[in-house]
């Protein structure tokens, strides 16, 4: 394996980790270790161009409450490698990328414009973006692999670092999962600063628009109903919404 092949697999997170969060990360436990709170003001938020200008498309194609959605899954997840995983290898500017786009095949003109579920298309509309922008082509592989995969779970098999993250952080903020890796005063600062503003009906309506519009959608694999009334039922973000 090359030098730059190898940097660049660290980099960008595709260092391959375990689908099974609970038995084979966890391994059966809560949390590695007690998380410690961390507020906004202490995990940064990428500057550089590349990041800034994805931040201006999402911000000016999602609505409020998906963007803010996408900000809050940045911080959630930062925070969970800062306290569980700090060994997990990632820029932080590829997952600003991946948590700003991940959601981007859910705006009314992306769901209705293909047949494709809405991370596969979310992906290739991405990648496209991404390319424009001359963002290196390993940095467009992990994001376009992130989306496609961040709803993909199992427990058999790995996923890239990065789809992991994604993963844990997008379910944290959408069904409350793993309620253990992240302080309760940390989910009080990132939802002060990006407030939920009702998210769990916002995102609930969603995936039943798009269950209904492709009833071959990849969500499904989560469950028509059982998918949307977990969404529904986020009793850890409830006082939040």
């Amino acid at each position: 394996m090359s030098s730059d092949r190898e940097a660049a697999i660290l980099e960008h997170g595709f260092t391959a980790v375990p689908r099974d969060v609970d038995e084979k990360i966890l391994k059966g436990a809560k949390n590695v270790k007690d998380p410690i709170p961390l507020s906004t003001e202490h995990i940064d938020f990428p500057s550089e161009p590349l990041v800034q200008k994805i931040q201006e498309y999402a911000r000016a194609h999602l609505n409020e409450q998906t963007f803010n959605h996408s900000m809050r899954v940045y911080y959630y997840g930062r925070a969970i490698l800062h306290t569980q995983f700090p060994q997990w290898t990632v820029s932080p500017s590829t997952y600003a990328i991946a948590c700003l786009l991940h959601d981007i095949g859910t705006t009314e003109h992306n769901l209705h414009s293909t047949l494709l579920s809405f991370e596969f298309h979310g992906a290739f509309v991405s990648s496209s973006l991404l390319a424009s922008l001359s963002a290196p082509q390993a940095q467009n592989d992990a994001v376009v692999e992130a989306i496609i995969r961040h709803q993909d779970i199992g427990t058999v098999g790995t996923i890239t670092t990065l789809g992991q993250v994604l993963q844990l952080a997008t379910i944290f903020d959408n069904m409350g999962g793993h309620a253990e890796l992240v302080h309760e005063e940390t989910i009080k600062d990132v939802v002060a600063k990006w407030p939920r503003n009702g998210w769990s009906k916002c995102f609930a309506q969603t995936i039943r628009t798009e269950n209904g519009l492709k009833p071959w959608a990849h969500t499904t694999a989560l469950g028509d109903e059982d998918f949307p009334k977990g969404v529904l039922g986020n009793k850890l973000m409830e006082p939040y919404d």
